[in-house]
This record gives structure tokens, C-alpha cells and sequence, in this order.
């Protein structure tokens, strides 16, 4: 996943270190800074010889749900101690669902609770470094990507104990009659190609520890999920973890971790249920606030049928090849790639995209799907090892190249975890050049990049499939052909009759393919009266639906749809827009003051007003995250490592056997490459 040259040197890096006991080797954090190359990318935490200095001040990470129908309220808790002898600053990366909404924070130290504030990210910052520069407690929670945070804590002074609480709140939609909560909790190491001091201030997070595979965790995790549905729960499981349910009655459980000890937090929390009843139904939820009314709108999607004609359709699979796919996730991603290709009609035509820091094609036109095409496509596959980076843009633009028929529908089938940085610039390439061709996108892994693979999927008009283990993959591909085939509903339009509604999110509702129901949200003034109106083609039939307006909808329970709203609004103008710059920062900025969350431009920062290291010595500690499960160390691979000072002659070493490594890397490429065109 990280350029070949910088994993390179993270292996060698490591390897003469453990080889030359008890000399430690890794080049210093300052000397790689000074390199012009300021390409970004995650490192190996190697711990030095300061035992005065606290490593790992996360002790540990306490997370509450509470799901009350489909709404879910999540409280998480990150507690920070010091257990060294210096005072230290902590930041920690850490995840959370792209579609939560963080809107509160406190910090307790000792007695003290601090309600944070939010503020414009730039004021945050300069609050948070003032604090922290006049020895005071401080926290700061900013948004990297929807999907990814990262917390700050200033003045950890020894002996200290520091609790963040941050509160969210997320809807659960099922998708074929499925319920699904996910609490994320590792960042996958990104690749990033950033190579300009502004563009790699951006991404600057990319660059964070992580430890070796197989390094024992030095934090704790728990998390416990309270259900209320109102109606009978069943089948209530989950895929990624042991828990315990303990269901008194019918409409509610509880559910734990069965082993806390055992869960280190490298993967996907994922609980799964079902509920009985009239819990599918269609529906309307009203709230009046105190400057603006909300609705949220909840439509059940229609049964599905199978059309009679169903025209031939161009497949372009691109499969990510890079090193953090390596093993497990590719020995997947081959299995589903392979159910796809081998089940293809002999009408479809179709074409296989590889690509990790470079990018290679099973043919310059797409192929009919004959035996003799898809044998050839089946060996590419299996032959593929990971190594390299995730230059998944230019994945995309060469499917774009690949010369079409007029008359075929394309769709581009994206297989990867999703380890990348430039997750904005793949979103506006598929919208930019959308035309008639749909994407899907199928994550692999124990801990994908869910904003990156749902993002492809909500840019390009399709949907997103996350694969977490093998026995996953055939029940997927079975879905996938199954949307593809016979969508739900198409050409759906929304109308408001007689019921004054604006600043509607999402504006417009895109061909339904999943057995999940389509949630509107937006404002409304006047009275509740009125109908709402979903039309759409179900097969070669026309569909309707018209649901009632009535003051019986409004509830002031429903106070977190106004969260909701606005979490769907900044979403929409950050990532799936075509509006930028100024225009686009100003409005979410608002949004976020006003909604008192956290945004790409809006910040949480506390302060305890009391200076407790007068010295200003404390030392900063990047909080260092373990590998996803099954996801390879050649996913990381920063070229430095952080700890003692470099050995020279070691170094050179290193230096010339990089070198030389990477010139057989090239012609082992440049021969296979040249097997491919023979081919």
C-alpha cells in the first residue's frame, strides 16, 4: 500500500535492527522531515530508551449504544493517564461511522468536568496550542475525513488520569430486512501521493504510528450495545466478535464483549439483528425547533422483480493489488473477484483492472465473456501477489479510457480496502465523468475504509458491499448480480403536495438497488398537512407510494433528526458536491456553530483554566495503533521509524540495498508486464 521504495526501507529498517542486537537502528523523525520528498505515509513505532516518557497514554476506550428504534446514541469515552516521569501531550487517530454525528464533548480531570466548545478549526487550534503552551489541561477533537478523527490532549502531567467522553448519534437503516450497528475501531494505514508542503498539511494525520504485527496492545477496549425496537428482536448476532446477550424481554437486549481481554480493537465491531412485526413499514417523523422545523421521511423499498429483458452489460473489475492487501483481504478479493468474472452471461463483455503503485489491464478493449476469455482472466488473478501502493485514481482513469460501446451499459466494479488519503479527488472524478456508467464498490478487510468504498458507491450512482471474511465473498457476489440485474426502483421522484418542505438532503434519490429503505431529510414551515408523493418504475411498471402529513408525527423525541439533517447536508456539500472552495467552507462552518458539531471546518476544544506545568516541558506522544486484522506489515512503511538516533554505516547500508531492491523490483515488473502483452 505505501511507495515500494519507503516499505522497503521500513522492512530493512526493522530487519537490521533485530539483526544487530542491542544496537538499535532507525533514522529520527527530524532527519526525515528534512527530506524534500515529503510524501506521507505511516511508520512502525519502535519504543527507545526514554523510560521516563509514557508511550502509550491511551489506557483504554469505554464505548455505550443506545439504539432506540432506528436512531442510535453513542457515548464514547477514551481515558488517558501518564504513567512516566516527564509530562507529556497526547494525540491518538482513531475512526468512527461516516455517518455519526459528534455533537458533545467533555474532558474531566481529577474533579474538574470541562464542557467543550466548538469553534471555527483554526480558532480551536490556536485556543488549544495557547493552553497548551501555558501548561494547561486542553483537549481538541478535529475531523480529518468523515470517517476519521483525531484527538489532541495537552499537559498530561505524571501521575495524571484524563477522561475524553464524546457523544454521537447515527442512524441505523437495514438493508434486506437486516439491521447492521458498526463501531469502527482502527484507521487502516493510508497511502498517500501528497507531495507539496500545503497539499501534505492537509493529510498530515497519514503520517502515524502503528505497531508491529503481532505486538501485544496496551490499551483496553469494551463496548456494550443497549437495543429498544419497540418490536420482538431476532437473530441477533455478530460476525466480527464473542459477545454475550442478555434479552430479558422480546423488544430489548444487551450486549457485550464475551471476552474484553481478548478484544484488542483491530477491527470492525459488527452486531446484526432482524426485528418481527410492523417494523418495515413507511413513515413520516416531525420535530419543531426553536429556529427551524425538521422531517425525516422513511420510504420501504417496493418488492423486487425480475424483468424479462435484461441487456448485455460491460463489467470493468479493478482489483487492488497493493501491499496492505496482501494475504488474507486478496486471498478474498481473488475469490470474489473470480465468483464475478466466472458467472458472467455470454452476452456481458468485461475486463480486469490491476493496479497498486502501478496499473495493468487484461486487455486495451474489454473481451466478450467466453470460456477462453475468462480462463485467461481467472489466471491473471490468481497469480497476484500484493506489494506496493494504492494508486486507486489511476484505476479509475484507465477504466475510463477503455474504449465503449454506445449501446452497452458499463459498470466498474472497485475491489479494495480502501487505504488511501485522496478519498475527495476519486469522488470527483466519478462524478465528473459519470454519463451512463454505474460503480459499485466491495471493501475487503476486517477494518475497510467504509467512507472511501460508500462514497464510490453514493458518487456513482450504485452500491458499496464490505466483505470482512471469505465465506462473505459468494453471498456477496450473489447480491451484487442480483442488484445489477433487477433494481428495485428506478426513475424515483419525491413530491410535496401541499406540505412546505426545503433545503431537502439528499436532492435527489438514485436508482435503487439494495433492499434498503430511501430516508429523506429537509425542513418544513407552515402547518403539517398535506401528502408525500415517491413514484419510480419497479421493473417495466409504474410504482407509487403517497404517505399523509399529519401533526400526529411531531414529537419532540425526535430532536436528533435535526443532527441527522445536518450531518446528511455537510456530507453533500463535502464530499459529494461539485461546489468548492469558499463557498462550501463558509456554509459548513455555519452549519457546525450552529448544530454544535464537528465538521471538516468546525472544532471541539476544552480548556481547564488552571496552569499545572508552569515548566512547559511536556514531551509529545503520538499514540501508536494497531494493524487491522489480517491486513500485512507491508502496509506500513514510512522509511523511518521513531526512536534512537540512526548508526551511519548502517544506514548506507540500507541506503544500497533499497537501491538494489527496488531495480529488481522494476525488472520483474517490466518482464511481467511484457508476459501480459504477449499474452
Amino acid at each position: 500500500m505505501k511507495r515500494r521504495n519507503r516499505w522497503l526501507c521500513g522492512f530493512l529498517a526493522g530487519f537490521l535492527m533485530v539483526m544487530s542486537c542491542p544496537v538499535t537502528v532507525h533514522a529520527g523523525r527530524e532527519e526525515a522531515e528534512q527530506e524534500k520528498d515529503v510524501t506521507l505515509a505511516p511508520y512502525f513505532l519502535v519504543e527507545g530508551t526514554d523510560s521516563s516518557t509514557d508511550p502509550f497514554p491511551l489506557k483504554g476506550t469505554e464505548v455505550t449504544a443506545n439504539v432506540n428504534g432506528t436512531i442510535a446514541e453513542i457515548h464514547v469515552t477514551q481515558r488517558y493517564a501518564n504513567e512516566g516521569e516527564n509530562p507529556i501531550n497526547a494525540k491518538y487517530v482513531f475512526p468512527a461511522s461516516t455517518r455519526v454525528v459528534v455533537h458533545g464533548m467533555t474532558m474531566t480531570v481529577g474533579n474538574h468536568v470541562v464542557r467543550a466548545q466548538i469553534k471555527e478549526k483554526e480558532e480551536a487550534k490556536q485556543v488549544y496550542e495557547e493552553a497548551k503552551s501555558e501548561g494547561k489541561n486542553a483537549s481538541l477533537l478535529e475531523e480529518q475525513r468523515a470517517n476519521v478523527f483525531t484527538m489532541d490532549v495537552a499537559n498530561i502531567m505524571p501521575g495524571d488520569e484524563i477522561a475524553i467522553e464524546l457523544t454521537y448519534t447515527e442512524l441505523i437503516e437495514p438493508e434486506e430486512g437486516i439491521y447492521q450497528f458498526v463501531f469502527p475501531t482502527v484507521v487502516g494505514p493510508r497511502y498517500s501521493g501528497r507531495v507539496t508542503e500545503e497539499e501534505a498539511e492537509a493529510d498530515a494525520w497519514v503520517e502515524s504510528p502503528y505497531l508491529a504485527e503481532g505486538a501485544p496492545v496496551e490499551s483496553s477496549y469494551d463496548i456494550t450495545v443497549n437495543l429498544s425496537t419497540g418490536v420482538p428482536i431476532e437473530n441477533l448476532t455478530s460476525s466480527s466478535h464473542k459477545i454475550n446477550i442478555d434479552q430479558g424481554e422480546d423488544t430489548k437486549a444487551k450486549v457485550t464483549l464475551a471476552d474484553k481481554a481478548a478484544f484488542a480493537g483491530d477491527r470492525d465491531f459488527i452486531l446484526e439483528y432482524q426485528l418481527t412485526g410492523e417494523a418495515m413499514n413507511s413513515g413520516l417523523m416531525l420535530y419543531e425547533g426553536e429556529n427551524a422545523n425538521f422531517f425525516q421521511l422513511t420510504v420501504q423499498p417496493p418488492e423486487r422483480c425480475n424483468p424479462e429483458d435484461i441487456p448485455p452489460r460491460e463489467y470493468i473489475f479493478a482489483l487492488d493489488v497493493s501491499g496492505s492487501m496482501d494475504g488474507y483481504a486478496l486471498d478474498t478479493a481473488k475469490k470474489l473477484i473470480s465468483d464475478l468474472v466466472s458467472n458472467l452471461k455470454e452476452t456481458d463483455c468485461f475486463n480486469v483492472i490491476l493496479f497498486s503503485d502501478t496499473v495493468w489491464t487484461l486487455s486495451p478493449n474489454s473481451l466478450e465473456a467466453t470460456k477462453p476469455n475468462i480462463h485467461s482472466a481467472l489466471q491473471l488473478i490468481e497469480d497476484q501477489k500484493g506489494g506496493g501502493g494504492t494508486e486507486l485514481l489511476s484505476a479509475l482513469l484507465t477504466a475510463y479510457h477503455i474504449p465503449k460501446d454506445e449501446d452497452t451499459a458499463r459498470t466498474v466494479v472497485m475491489i479494495t480496502d480502501g487505504y488511501i488519503s485522496d478519498e475527495k479527488e476519486i469522488f470527483d472524478h466519478i462524478r465528473e465523468n459519470l454519463g451512463d456508467t454505474s460503480y459499485f464498490a466491495f471493501g475487503i478487510g476486517s477494518s475497510v475504509n467504509r467512507y472511501l468504498i460508500e462514497g464510490i458507491a453514493a458518487t456513482g450512482m450504485g452500491e458499496e458491499f464490505v466483505v470482512t471474511e471469505e465465506p462473505e465473498a459468494a453471498e456477496a457476489a450473489n447480491r451484487f448480480r442480483t442488484y445489477v440485474q433487477a433494481p428495485l426502483l428506478t426513475n424515483v421522484q419525491v413530491e410535496f403536495e401541499g406540505f412546505e418542505t426545503y433545503d431537502t438532503e439528499p436532492s435527489g434519490v438514485p436508482t435503487l438497488y439494495a433492499s434498503r429503505p430511501i430516508v429523506l431529510y429537509g425542513k418544513w414551515r407552515g402547518e403539517p398537512t398535506g401528502t408525500i408523493r415517491i413514484t419510480g418504475k419497479r421493473g417495466s411498471e409504474d410504482y407509487m407510494e403517497e404517505i399523509p402529513v399529519t401533526a400526529e408525527s411531531i414529537s419532540q423525541e425526535n430532536e436528533a433528526i435535526q443532527y441527522l439533517w445536518a450531518r446528511k447536508r455537510v456530507e453533500m456539500l463535502t464530499d459529494y458536491s461539485s461546489k468548492t472552495g469558499s463557498q462550501v467552507k463558509k456554509e459548513v462552518t455555519s452549519i457546525g456553530l450552529k448544530y454544535n458539531m464537528v465538521t471538516p471546518y468546525t472544532s471541539f476544544v476544552a480548556v481547564l483554566e488552571e496552569v499545572r506545568n508552569p515548566e512547559g516541558d511536556s514531551k509529545d506522544v503520538n499514540q501508536p495503533n494497531s494493524l487491522p486484522f489480517g491486513v500485512s506489515g507491508l502496509a506500513v512503511g514510512g522509511g523511518y521509524m521513531v526512536g534512537a538516533e540512526p548508526d551511519g554505516m548502517l544506514l548506507i547500508l540500507l541506503f544500497a540495498m533499497t537501491l538494489l531492491l527496488q531495480y529488481l523490483y522494476r525488472v520483474s515488473r517490466n518482464l511481467m508486464s511484457y508476459r501480459f502483452d504477449e499474452k
